[in-house]
This record gives C-alpha cells, sequence and structure tokens, in this order.
C-alpha cells in the first residue's frame, strides 16, 4: 500500500508546556486509524496538525502529493464531532458549499452513500443528529480526499446510529479506498474499525502503544479477539493513570 501522509518527529507547545512529543505516524493507503488516549492528551491537535489547521508546531507533515505542511487540494477531507453545517443551506448546498460550481452529479452520490435521499432541500434545523453528522460526512467527502480526519465524530449520537454511522464510515473507506484517521474515546469503535489502534499518553505524550489488528471484514462486534484486544489497551489506559 501507498503512503499517503507522514506526521515525522511532530513536538506541540503551548507557552512553556510541551503537550507533544517527538510523535510520528505514517497513514497507508485505505487504511483507518484509530487515535485514542485521555482527555487532554493531544489527539486532536494532532489530527488538526495533520489537517493543516495548525500550523505552530515542530517537526513535519508531508503527503503523497509531495505538498508539506499543508493540505494538499483534494488531498484531505475533516469531519470534526458537531456537524458544523450552515444553518440557512440545504443539504446539497451543504454538501459542496465551498464549491462555487458544485458538482451535482456528486453530490446526488453522496447523498445516497449516506442514506439521506429525499432531504436534499432540507435544512440542517429539520435533521435529526445522525442525519446532521451523515451531511457533515458527504460534505468531508466532497472533495474526493485520499485521506479523511475525523474527530470523534459519533460522539453526539445514540448508541445505535453510532453503530450504524461505523458502519457507513467502513463501507466508504473500503469502496471510495480512502484512508482514514480517527479520535476516539471508544474503545469498542476504534477496534472495531480499525486496522490501526495507536494509544497516546504521558506528559508530554507520545505514543506509548500501537496494535495491529488483522481480522478480517465484516467484523463481529461481540467476538472474542476484539474482546481481547479492547481488554488489552484498557488495560494500557489504565497503567497510564496509576
Amino acid at each position: 500500500m501507498a503512503q499517503l501522509i507522514s506526521l515525522n518527529n511532530i513536538v506541540k507547545q503551548y507557552d512553556q508546556r510541551i503537550i507533544l512529543s517527538d510523535i510520528t505516524i505514517a497513514l497507508q493507503e485505505g487504511e483507518i486509524l484509530s487515535l485514542i488516549g485521555a482527555s487532554g492528551c493531544g489527539k486532536s491537535t494532532l489530527l488538526r496538525i495533520a489537517a493543516g489547521l495548525d500550523k505552530s508546531f515542530r517537526g513535519s507533515v508531508h503527503f503523497a502529493s509531495g505538498h508539506h505542511s499543508s493540505r494538499g487540494p483534494g488531498t484531505v477531507g475533516v469531519v470534526f464531532q458537531e456537524p458544523r453545517l450552515m444553518p440557512w443551506l440545504t443539504v446539497e448546498a451543504n454538501i459542496g458549499f465551498r464549491d462555487g460550481s458544485r458538482d451535482r452529479a456528486w453530490i446526488a452520490q453522496l447523498i445516497r452513500d449516506v442514506g439521506l435521499e429525499g432531504l436534499e432541500k432540507s435544512l440542517p434545523k429539520q435533521l435529526s443528529g445522525g442525519q446532521a453528522q451523515r451531511v457533515a460526512i458527504a460534505r468531508g467527502l466532497y472533495s474526493k480526499p485520499s485521506v479523511l480526519l475525523m474527530d470523534e465524530p459519533f460522539s453526539a449520537v445514540d448508541a445505535f446510529t453510532r453503530m450504524h454511522l461505523q458502519d457507513l464510515i467502513a463501507t466508504l473507506s473500503l469502496r471510495y479506498n480512502i484512508a482514514v484517521m480517527l479520535v476516539t474515546h471508544d474503545l469498542d469503535e476504534a477496534f472495531y474499525l480499525s486496522d490501526r489502534v495507536v494509544i497516546l499518553g504521558g506528559a508530554p505524550a507520545g505514543i506509548v502503544r500501537e496494535y495491529n489488528v488483522t481480522l478480517p471484514g465484516p467484523r463481529d462486534r461481540g467476538s472474542d479477539d476484539l474482546a481481547h484486544l479492547r481488554a488489552d489497551a484498557l488495560k494500557e489506559l489504565i497503567n497510564l493513570h496509576v
């Protein structure tokens, strides 16, 4: 698999306090990688650095396209914890709002992909939380990115909607060969979705453990193999706080 993005020796400092120390991560084509760790350990900060939204750091970010410490056009899509939809725009307009000409055929395809047929002309206030997040996912995919960065994108929805959205991401990643870097606090989510799970911890935070999840898909959420991986990761997280 081709390497799409690499974060090299990343160090992030706020005032005199170092948050992230010497973190190196590479993301491969079509791979789903989850970042887990305690609140405040720098997971979202690392994602913002990868997205080019935070440029105040030491180290480097490289994309396969050759772009350095910035996002290449069409290379990276971002989905945040909240949908962040424009309240005055319809579903279809929110998906392509950055593009004045809007590729209507592609928007229609994305609406089908995320299961929002019939809601094209709806406003955000007319949507459920899960529907709004589906719009945000479609918007993140609109530029046809090779990398999708997701910051706790399912944390505000109910458990059943969350499972449906997890399956949606797994399906779309496979369908469009998109690499996904996911920040999550949910161990079940991380191991169910991911090819690799990276635990961040310490002060300043670094990589303390990396799991290669080789279980074939579609995965069984209740499988013993996933349960063993989750239990081991939970021990790692507990030990970080003992």
